[in-house]
């Protein structure tokens, strides 16, 4: 951990990468922050566009840097890479992606890391594993976004079925984050109230099955709606590893549906997926067991193996 205070160091100055630093400069999450890009211009230019911000937020140290200054680094937040393009599914970048991750990591490592890894290039779950392996850290310090966004998502689009606000909405997206990820209806509530119970207090506004369904796909295709409007998701994205980062600095023990490797939960192993984890200052806490439905668990499997196989394509 860094001795000078908490270090955050992006590497990746895209679109997601630049809107992630600019929700940590609004939220006041971290003392130091470091870009590091390819394009060292575009780095430069984000960090003197973030600094003359600076009047008017907590104070922060922003800098354009190199891997020596992982060294000290709390977190790295990897967002470089190949993005999604229309037609394109998370697994397609497997190949250029890992390859640009292998450099990376090795990189970042050889400057003496010893934080937490976070990844949000896609495919996230794939480039944890990955960067889990190209880095040899304990798991439970090599965190991917997993589906942090897909249950936002879903939290979103019920509570605004249900005229319900979304913080007071509680459901989780887990799996892939991609095609074969799911919803866990049978864990679902709201206020403490589970689905079945809440249409039974409010059959007005009880959901149908197909509406369901309907809410889902919309989570599920959401990415491929937004790059087909804008070309590229990232408002989203940046705010979820800004509420990651400062649930890691602040050892906030939240509870959040990240990538992280299973280690024989729910009969699987050797793989990152999304599931609901306890988040702290030393990374992964806990996985959280939920007693599935025997549907969501056939599915969470087929999620699984989906995954396991894309990991034979990456060079260890």
């Amino acid at each position: 951990m860094s001795k000078k205070g908490d270090r955050v160091v992006l590497i990746g100055a895209g679109q997601v990468g630049a809107s992630y630093a600019f929700a940590l400069l609004n939220r006041g999450i971290a003392k130091e922050l470091v870009i590091i890009d390819k394009n060292k211009e575009k780095a430069l230019g984000d960090v003197k566009d973030l600094n003359h911000g600076l009047p008017f937020v907590s104070p922060i140290h922003i800098w354009a840097g190199d891997y020596s200054d992982c060294k000290d680094a709390d977190i790295v937040v990897i967002t470089a890479g190949a993005n999604q393009a229309p037609g394109e599914t998370r697994l397609d970048l497997i190949g250029k992606n890992s390859r640009i991750f292998r450099g990376i990591v090795e990189d970042v490592m050889n400057s003496g890391f010893n934080g937490i890894f976070l990844i949000a290039t896609n495919p996230v779950d794939v480039l944890s594993y990955a960067t889990w392996k190209y880095s040899g850290l304990p798991p439970e310090r090599v965190i991917g976004s997993g589906t942090i966004l897909d249950t936002a998502r879903l939290r979103y689009l019920l509570g605004q079925h249900l005229q319900v606000d979304t913080r007071n909405v509680h459901a989780y997206i887990i799996g892939e984050h991609g095609d074969t990820e799911l919803p866990v209806w049978s864990h679902a509530n709201i206020g403490g109230l589970r689905l079945p119970e809440y249409a039974k207090a409010h059959p007005d506004k009880a959901p149908k099955k197909e509406e369901l369904d309907d809410i889902f796909t919309n989570v599920r295709d959401a990415a491929y709606q937004i790059i087909q409007l804008k070309g590229a998701t990232y408002y989203g994205i940046a705010v979820a590893l800004a509420k990651l980062t400062k649930c890691i600095l602040r050892d906030e023990h939240s509870i959040l549906t990240v990538s992280t490797l299973m280690q024989g939960q729910y009969g699987l192993d050797d793989t990152f997926l999304g599931m609901p984890c306890v988040v702290g200052r030393s990374g992964i806490v806990e996985v959280l067991h939920l007693d599935l439905a025997e549907e969501e668990r056939q599915k969470l499997q087929a999620s699984a193996h989906v995954l396991k196989e894309a990991q034979r394509s990456i060079v260890l």
